[in-house]
């Protein structure tokens, strides 16, 4: 189980649409472990390595088809390097399959996630803000790679996962973290620009991304794991093959994007250029054409090989819409991409659910409606702990009072929504220090008075995952890939209350 606190979450309210949705979101999150399909890639054979799947293959690859290597012929070495969420999933897969043939390697996961690999080294970092862990983490990698003298025998597999853009962090000797930790606050936190935007700037001023970390794996041959779906249509229209090497921003060890006068223009459009600090502003007015990020024709000078491991068709989103249909709700995918304010997002569903409910329009009860993408939140100066999904849930229960119908869950895939930490005494004794999203009902707001909750004041501060956790409707989970949010909606023909 992923769902830690399943007891809680389901013992009030509307009982049996919370048992019911509770099910749903666990065969989501379930779905989304890389592990299952890490096995699909690769096997060994006769002492040869077969590489390749055909639905993990980008479209429009130049190279495409399996891969086999003879172990005693070809390959000396094999490697393994990657930063992300709860990529250990992907690399323990990788571990048991290669057995001896794996040397060893070196990843960079967010704090939280527990220790399963044998052979690859693991270091901890911080996220969404990067510390010191992950520049730890990353000389680490480097040092590896460097003792490691690659040469075109040796094969090396990288993995990639949400969260890379932080936890691969290694700024450029001109800027210090402190000024790139201020710089995705005030971004990402503050103005609340998308990761996509963000990622362009920090690409700039970091030693690693942008696909220079590929650079130093060279002339080794490479495989080049990620752990999404690589045949999505990306904001820039782009997919498969074309999207991974010319519009991509954040997959580190693929051709990268950007551009220092990218980075400006973000700055300046979000207002954010006057905060950012003095050394910023002029190590991105200056030319470093020797430090440029990785390109699509230099990429393609190398032996490398791309698969997206987390295909829509094999992913959360189809799982849960499956488990919803076989416990009797008639499932409808709304959208695909929600890339907006989570609050306002989550006031809009919970008028769409009640809509359902009350008029049967444009669906008709029993149901469920499902979303995903990427909520977002945009904090200003308040300093409340929360996340996109929980205050997405919050915001969602505060139109649904009085309905004995309607559920709604939401979480990222990944087990932490939002940086976390001490928002809650009961909840950090317990060993819980991030939510990653929550179940909420029209009972709720009813429970949050008796329990003397404000709601609004939690929205309002952004501070609510403890109003989550003490209203007994905040999801905590084990950790592991992110592959965005899921958000479920249960629009019941009865009321699931048990009294």
């Amino acid at each position: 189980m992923r769902i830690k606190n399943l007891e809680n979450l389901t013992s009030h309210g509307n009982v049996e649409g919370r048992k019911l949705i509770a099910e749903i979101m666990e065969a989501g999150l379930q779905a989304s472990d890389p592990y299952y399909n890490t096995l699909k890639l690769l096997h060994i054979e006769d002492g040869k390595l077969h590489i390749g799947y055909p639905d993990f293959e980008p479209t429009g690859s130049p190279r495409t088809g399996e891969d086999v290597y003879d172990l005693s012929k070809d390959i000396d070495r094999i490697f393994v390097f990657g930063a992300g969420k709860g990529i250990q999933r992907v690399v323990k897969a990788l571990e048991e399959i290669l057995g001896d043939y794996l040397v060893g390697g070196q990843v960079v996961v967010k704090y939280g996630d527990e220790l399963i690999l044998d052979k690859v080294q693991v270091a901890w970092g911080g996220h969404p803000l990067p510390d010191e862990g992950c520049v730890e983490g990353c000389k680490r990698i480097i040092a590896s790679i460097e003792a490691a003298h690659l040469t075109e025998r040796d094969l090396v597999f990288t993995v990639a996962g949400n969260g890379i853009s932080s936890l691969l962090t290694l700024p450029v000797p001109e800027v210090s973290l402190p000024e790139v930790m201020e710089m995705v606050r005030i971004t990402q936190i503050v103005r609340g620009l998308p990761t996509s935007k963000v990622s362009i700037i920090r690409n700039q001023l970091d030693q690693l991304k942008g696909g220079r970390i590929t650079r130093l794996l060279r002339p080794a041959k490479m495989i080049h794991i990620q752990a999404i779906d690589i045949n999505e249509v990306n904001s820039f229209g782009d997919r498969g093959y074309r999207a991974m090497t010319q519009s991509n921003m954040w997959l580190h060890f693929l051709p990268d994007m950007s551009s220092a006068e990218d980075a400006i223009k973000i700055l300046k459009d979000s207002d954010s250029w006057d905060l950012v600090s003095e050394s910023i502003r002029k190590y991105l007015s200056q030319p470093h054409p020797e430090r440029d990020v990785l390109r699509k024709e230099e990429f393609e000078q190398m032996d490398c090989r791309i698969y997206g491991i987390m295909p829509t068709h094999m992913n959360f989103v189809p799982v849960a819409m499956q488990k919803a249909e076989e416990l009797g709700y008639p499932a409808h995918l709304l959208t695909r991409k929600t890339f907006v304010e989570a609050s306002v997002a989550g006031a809009l569903v919970g008028r769409i659910a009640t809509t359902v409910e009350n008029y049967e329009t444009p669906f008709k009860a029993p149901c469920a409606l499902v979303l995903t993408g990427e909520l977002v939140v945009t904090v200003g100066k308040e300093g409340g702990i929360g996340g996109r999904n929980q205050e997405f849930a919050l915001a969602a229960s505060t139109v649904l009072f009085g309905s004995k119908r309607i559920v709604i869950a939401t979480a990222d895939t990944d087990g932490t929504d939002g940086p976390g930490g001490r928002f809650d005494e009961d909840a950090w004794n317990q060993g819980c220090h991030t939510l990653t999203g929550g179940i909420v009902d029209g009972y709720l707001l009813e429970e949050a008075k008796e329990r003397g909750v404000d709601v609004q004041d939690a929205l309002k501060t952004h501070a609510t995952s403890k109003a989550l956790w003490q209203l007994d409707s905040g999801i905590w989970a084990t950790q592991n890939i992110s592959v965005q949010d899921l958000i479920v909606v249960l629009i019941m023909d009865h009321d699931g209350a048990t009294s």
